[in-house]
């Protein structure tokens, strides 16, 4: 089912409303087009945001162009840790007042990676609208795990504490349900650019049997496999994907 999106007055994108700290996605408006960047070198997140916003501004964009950031943690948080966490990067959003009506609109993305984690919470990419005359809609969707309905809490975790096979398929086809149902509000397949997956389970499987059915631009872009875990404790697979037309490495 699509769901209603919410305008941005500012922001030149719409946004599927998510949770406190953080939205489902972001499409761009008529007009606007999404700019996905990576950093050379990531940044500890709270300079980073920073610098990011300074970068907007000297290419006369304004901080509610930002709809899109991507993190990378130390190591996954217990659920009251990443509230804490959460709170922090929030408060920064509402200093810029880019809040609407209360509600973050900010897709996001924050994962632990198995090999050489960072010390501190850094910032690894983001997403800001320019104006453009493209005549398609670009997107982002935001980082999602394995959660039935009903919030952030570990009751919702599909098959908790379980990483057989058999369970890491059923977590796969959750998170691939959850994909697929925000491309529908979002975008489409054929505009997919990019699909992520983050886990340090086995994926070739899940890639041929759960990904590549339910979302089949995945047999024609690939999927980027990052070896990482969820930024929570006992939440073993997430995905992220998005339509865009200028990925850009940027070194702020």
């Amino acid at each position: 089912m699509i769901a209603e999106l919410t305008p941005h007055p500012l922001g030149g994108y719409r946004f599927l409303p998510g949770i406190e700290p953080y939205s489902c996605g972001v499409v761009a408006e008529p007009g606007y087009e999404i700019v996905h960047v990576t950093l050379a070198s990531p940044r500890p997140w709270h300079a980073g945001l920073l610098a990011v916003r300074e970068y907007l501004e000297e290419f006369g964009h304004e901080r509610h162009a930002l709809c899109g950031v991507e993190l990378r943690c130390p190591m996954p948080h217990s659920f009251g840790g990443f509230g804490d966490f959460n709170q922090q990067y929030r408060a920064l959003l509402e200093e810029w007042q880019v809040l609407v009506d209360g509600v973050n609109p900010v897709a996001r993305t924050n994962v632990s990676p198995v090999v050489n984690p960072p010390r501190e919470t850094m910032l690894y990419g983001f997403s800001y609208t320019v104006t453009s005359e493209l005549t398609w809609s670009t997107f982002v969707i935001a980082g999602g795990g394995e959660l039935r309905e009903g919030g952030l809490q570990r009751e919702s975790i599909v098959r908790v504490g379980e990483t057989s096979a058999d369970a890491m398929r059923e977590k796969a086809t959750r998170v691939v349900q959850i994909m697929c149902e925000r491309l529908e509000s979002l975008g489409d397949n054929d505009s997919l650019t990019t699909i992520d997956v983050y886990t340090q389970h086995p994926l070739r499987d899940i890639i041929a049997d759960v990904i590549m059915p339910a979302i089949p631009a995945a047999a024609r872009r690939g999927v980027n496999w990052f070896l990482t875990r969820p930024p929570v404790e006992e939440i073993e697979f997430e995905m992220d994907m998005r339509g865009v037309q200028r990925e850009i490495i940027v070194d702020l």
